[in-house]
């Protein structure tokens, strides 16, 4: 295990970590399961509801989605803030090329593709083609379907970096008021900002002593059990515990787990959990698909949606003697399956590097770029993973 070190000074809040260990912290294996862990979540998720609303009901695995729910995405942000210390101090340009640009390229061009591919469906419906380009000018200002979640990342890296003088506890501070307060203005900017920042910025902030934890972790695998059967039965409780009618009528909602601060809590108690069952995970080889998925999360999370519309069709219509939950489970499979298909076919013809691997071309830091690849003796970190503490 690498031993991270963090100087976190109170005048600068940076974090520094050590050079000679970089190498070594990309390869710890509990990260690549979480990534795999939650990429799984995420798809399980759009699919589960996709085909729900399509055939007006609820299935088994809806319950599983609904208790995923105050965690997912928290522990997704979370993961990508990890290795942010790595990168941060950076020059602006190689910064910018890595944490903005990187993702603007793959939002462009799989927003692109979406976009070709439900065009038709909305010009059959009425749309001229005015609408139509009225409609793909604006995913620019409004994250588009799945892929709000690397719209909002550059974001994300741009403000930390912004503001990485500010005393540390300060900007945690301000992180949780903003995930506290009901802000809803109905932009996703705004909204999941406000909603997701705090994550990502403790996984920046507290990097090391994630790290400690999963060390723990493996040490104390029993006691490790026991916390999270814990955990599972407070997150159950929240989840789907009725809410009295008087609290969610005045607040608007559903679930314990969508008041103030409990959602904050439960989205910090999801993250310990996450980390908690990738390390254990980590130590059994039969669960090794889940790093494989972990470091090729970004070719799942861009290509899921089209397996994942093909599958819920296909299944609705000739599969109706499949329960919803099943069919929203070999929706999931197929979500997270075919892409990792597909990245195999790519990279056995040579054809179509450019779906999951940004060309030179897209690259502001061309020279950075170039040396990198020259110098870098690790397979892994040429690999598409979305968290990439090489890039």
């Amino acid at each position: 295990m690498a031993n991270l070190v963090l100087n976190k000074q109170a005048k600068h809040n940076t974090t520094n970590i050590d050079a000679v260990n970089a190498t070594r912290i990309a390869r710890i294996d509990w990260v690549d399961y979480a990534k795999g862990f939650c990429i799984i979540l995420v798809v399980m998720m759009h699919s589960t509801l996709g085909v729900q609303k399509a055939a007006g009901d609820i299935g088994w695995l809806g319950y599983v989605v609904e208790f995923a729910r105050p965690f997912r995405m928290p522990d997704f942000f979370m993961i990508s803030g990890l290795f942010l210390g790595l990168v941060i101090n950076r020059p602006w340009l190689r910064y910018f090329d890595r944490k903005v640009v990187h993702f603007f390229y793959f939002y462009v061009l799989w927003v692109t593709i979406q976009f070709a591919f439900k065009a038709p469906v909305w010009f059959a419906e009425g749309a001229d083609i005015s609408d139509l380009i009225l409609k793909y000018l604006t995913v620019f200002v409004e994250p588009f379907g799945t892929l709000w979640f690397i719209y909002m990342l550059p974001v994300f890296f741009i403000v930390t970096r912004l503001l990485k003088s500010v005393p540390w506890w300060a900007m945690m501070l301000g992180a949780a008021v903003l995930q506290i307060l009901p802000i809803h203005v109905g932009h996703m900017l705004i909204d999941e900002f406000a909603s997701r920042y705090v994550f990502f910025l403790a996984g920046y902030l507290f990097a090391t002593n994630i790290f400690n934890m999963a060390d723990w972790i493996k040490q104390n695998t029993s006691l490790a059990v026991i916390g999270l059967a814990a955990w599972a039965v407070i997150n159950g409780v929240f989840v789907f515990a009725g809410v009295p009618d008087f609290l969610s009528q005045s607040l608007k909602v559903t679930s314990f787990a969508d008041l103030p601060i409990i959602s904050l809590g439960l989205g910090a108690l999801g993250g310990l959990a996450i980390i908690t069952v990738s390390t254990l995970l980590s130590k059994l080889s039969w669960t090794g698909f889940l790093k494989f998925l972990g470091r090729n999360s970004i070719v799942i999370y861009l290509a899921f949606f089209l397996p994942m519309a093909i599958s819920r069709t296909v299944l609705l219509k000739y599969a109706s003697f499949l329960d919803i939950g099943t069919i929203s489970a070999l929706v999931t499979s197929a979500g997270v399956i075919c892409p990792v298909i597909l990245y195999g076919l790519i990279q056995y013809t040579g054809f179509g590097k450019f779906l999951f691997e940004r060309p030179q071309w897209a690259m502001l830091d061309k020279h950075s770029a170039s040396k990198a690849s020259l110098n870098s003796n690790d397979d892994k970190n040429k690999k598409p993973g979305l968290l990439n503490p090489a890039e």
